[in-house]
């Protein structure tokens, strides 16, 4: 019984090391279903359970609307200093969210990011309550991995 233990444990291991060091080629953020899959291809690397802010129903409009933007966008940068663990920032807004805001005139928002979560927001369950002012949030393992797996310019379609 012992050894089924830990050749289970090995293979468990084994296939989170796998995920830790594939790259992702998209991520896909489901927000209604508050869910994040990363891909390599057509393969899931894997899904995390995610965070929104408190107003996450719609597109982004502009700035403190507490919303995550929906539509195709890139993470341009990660930041390893990040006030959430670490962070990896969503492209927007792009030109069509500035001119849509500008034609408002408000200011569109920005400095989205993927980011982990402060101590004590994280459930029994592993559960993270919408929190954010229109970022995605991860546990700070979970933003750990997917950090990892990332690299700047990799597409991010973020679906309501």
């Amino acid at each position: 019984m012992r050894l089924i233990t830990l050749i289970l444990l090995a293979a468990f291991a084994a296939t989170t090391a796998d995920a830790a060091t594939q790259k992702a080629s998209l991520i896909v953020v489901e927000k209604a279903k508050r869910i994040m899959t990363l891909y390599a291809g057509k393969k899931t690397i894997k899904t995390y359970r995610i965070a929104l802010g408190g107003n996450p129903t719609g597109h982004k409009e502009q700035e403190g609307d507490s919303r995550t933007p929906e539509g195709r966008y890139t993470i341009d940068a990660k930041n390893p200093w990040s006030a959430f663990h670490l962070s990896m920032r969503v492209s927007y807004p792009d030109r069509k969210d500035r001119a849509s805001a500008s034609r408002r005139g408000v200011p569109p928002g920005g400095a989205i990011m993927i980011h982990g979560t402060p101590d004590g927001l994280v459930g029994a369950d592993g559960s993270i309550p919408d929190w954010t002012l229109g970022c995605i949030a991860v546990t700070n393992k979970e933003v750990e991995e997917i950090y990892a797996m990332i690299r700047p310019g990799t597409p991010i379609l973020i679906k309501p």
